[in-house]
């Protein structure tokens, strides 16, 4: 377990530093991405999650869709607490953002077959709040096999370099949304297998579809960003505070408490 990770090439490096983002189709295997997705039916099964989606007023749970976010993933699931630390994740963020890196947020929106409902352009910095937006990036994991038909995960390549005015998404009962300064045509879609990644930074537009297929599709979200930016008064105060690698430069970022159970990774298991 953990031989020959995945680690980022000097030019995926090269282009999330120069277009906001880079794709990696198979960052996690087939098996690992078969963990995880057992793991979110596990959670589903408990209850767990809550349907955004709304059929226009922005209040109202809808009806006839379904955008499931599950928030605060390591506290139901040890496989999802021990991903932000395994080998390969930590290289893979250092290399992105330095060796000092504090872990932010995580979460899973799941669309149902037949019914899953988008989630609208925006930009991670209209949350956050940051002064740098390349001093953060999401990683976000594609549980299922991602591509245009069941709406998967797509970006605006350069977008950070502009800032978006952001709004009320009506289809949700909390989200913002930039789509009414989007164009369409610029958009990259991340067509991936199961176990495929994207990594963006605060500034990079995205944006997910619906999927009307006949199987479901989640998407696992996962944030990172400098101490230098956390401890800034301007920053988001939500989420977590855990220093994942190096020094928390004084500002008091401490490491998790809880250590990584790497056995959960075990495939062979499966």
């Amino acid at each position: 377990m953990f031989k020959n990770e995945k680690m980022l090439t000097q030019t995926q490096v090269a282009q999330w530093k120069k277009e906001g983002y880079v794709i990696v189709e198979d960052f996690f295997t087939a098996d690992e991405a078969g963990l995880m997705r057992a793991e979110l039916q596990k959670m589903i099964a408990a209850g767990y999650g809550t349907n955004v989606a709304t059929d226009g007023d922005g209040k109202s749970a809808s009806n006839t869709s379904v955008n499931l976010q599950i928030q605060g993933i390591r506290s139901k699931s040890e496989l999802f607490r021990t991903l932000p630390y395994l080998p390969k994740v930590k290289e893979a963020i250092n290399s992105l953002l330095g060796d000092d890196v504090v872990f932010i947020l995580d979460q899973i929106f799941s669309k149902d077959a037949g019914n899953g409902a988008a989630t609208g352009w925006h930009t991670d910095n209209a949350y956050f709040n940051t002064e740098d937006v390349t001093d953060g990036t999401g990683m976000w994991v594609s549980l299922h096999d991602a591509n245009k038909e069941n709406g998967t995960m797509r970006v605006i390549p350069n977008s950070y370099l502009r800032e978006f005015s952001h709004k009320r998404d009506m289809g949700s009962n909390h989200h913002i949304t930039c789509k009414h300064e989007i164009d369409e045509a610029e958009a990259v879609y991340v067509d991936v297998p199961a176990g495929g990644v994207v990594f963006f930074n605060f500034g990079t537009a995205h944006a997910t579809g619906p999927n009307p297929t006949e199987n479901p599709r989640a998407g696992a979200a996962f944030h990172f960003a400098t101490p230098d930016l956390v401890g800034s008064e301007s920053f988001w105060k939500g989420g977590y505070q855990d220093l994942l690698t190096g020094s928390d430069k004084g500002y008091g970022i401490s490491e998790t408490k809880h250590k990584p159970n790497f056995s959960v990774w075990n495939t062979s298991k499966t």
